[in-house]
C-alpha cells in the first residue's frame, strides 16, 4: 500500500503541473482574445509573443491622430490651430477684405495649405492668386470660361481632377485648390522662373508682367499682414 502511494506521487505531481500549465494556457488566450474584442474598434495592433492580431477599421478612425488638415469634421477652432502663422494672418486679412465668412475660409485655407506643401509652391501665393482671380467667390466663371477660385478652365484640366471629385469638380473649393495648383506649379516651371509662371498661369500677353505684380502685390500684403500678427500675438 505505501508502496504504491510513493509511487502514484510523482505522477500525481506530474497530472498537477499539466492541469496547471493547460488552464494557465487557457486563460492567457482568454484574456488576449478578450483584449482583441475590447480593441476592436481602436484601430491598433495587438501583439504578444505568440498572437498577432491587425485590427480592421474605417480609415477615417486610423486618420484621427494625425494632422488632420482635410478632415470636415474638424472644429472650426481646430483647423485655424493647424494653420501656419502667416496663414492665420492671412485668414483673417481676407475675411476683412473680401467680407467672406472665416468659417466659409477654412476649407480653402486648409487647402491651400497642405496642397501647397505637397507640391511645393508657398501657400501665401495660392491665396494671393485665389483673391486675383475671384476674389474667393467659388462659384465665379470668366468669359472663358474659367472656374472656381483659381479660374481653372475645365476642358483643358480635366486630367487633373481626383477620383470621386463629384459632377462639378471646378465649382468645388477645395478641387480647383487642389487642381489649381497644380495647374500653378506646372506654369512656373514651364515658364522657368515665378514671374513668368503667373503670367503663364494668368494668360496674360503683358510683357511688363502686370499680372504677375498683382498677385506678387497681394502676396506682399499678406506677408505684412502676417508679421504684425506675429508681433502682437507672438504666434
Amino acid at each position: 500500500m505505501s508502496a504504491t502511494n510513493t509511487l502514484n506521487a510523482p505522477v500525481a505531481r506530474n497530472i498537477n503541473a499539466t492541469t496547471s500549465l493547460v488552464q494557465l494556457g487557457l486563460m492567457i488566450a482568454g484574456l488576449l482574445l478578450a483584449l482583441v474584442f475590447f480593441n476592436a474598434f481602436s484601430g491598433k495592433t495587438l501583439t504578444s509573443g505568440f498572437l498577432t492580431v491587425e485590427l480592421n477599421v474605417p480609415h477615417e478612425t486610423l486618420d484621427a491622430g494625425d494632422d488632420g488638415d482635410n478632415d470636415p469634421d474638424d472644429e472650426p477652432s481646430t483647423v485655424v490651430e493647424r494653420l501656419t502663422p502667416p496663414m492665420r494672418g492671412a485668414l483673417d486679412y481676407v475675411t476683412r477684405r473680401y467680407r467672406v465668412s472665416q468659417q466659409a475660409l477654412l476649407p480653402i485655407f486648409q487647402a491651400a495649405q497642405v496642397t501647397g506643401r505637397e507640391r511645393g509652391v508657398d501657400p501665401l501665393l495660392i491665396v494671393a492668386v485665389i483673391g486675383i482671380e475671384s476674389g474667393f467667390n467659388p462659384l465665379a466663371e470668366s468669359a472663358m470660361g474659367a472656374q472656381g477660385l483659381m479660374q481653372v478652365i475645365p476642358r483643358y484640366h480635366k486630367d487633373k481632377v481626383p477620383e470621386g471629385a463629384g459632377d462639378s469638380p471646378f465649382l468645388d473649393p477645395v478641387t480647383n485648390v487642389q487642381v489649381g495648383v497644380q495647374v500653378l506649379q506646372e506654369s512656373i516651371r514651364r515658364g522657368g522662373g515665378l514671374i513668368a509662371g503667373l503670367q503663364q498661369y494668368g494668360g496674360s500677353s503683358d510683357g511688363e508682367g502686370g499680372y504677375a505684380s498683382k498677385v506678387l502685390a497681394e502676396k506682399r500684403r499678406l506677408e505684412q499682414v502676417a508679421r504684425r500678427r506675429t508681433t502682437v500675438t507672438g504666434t
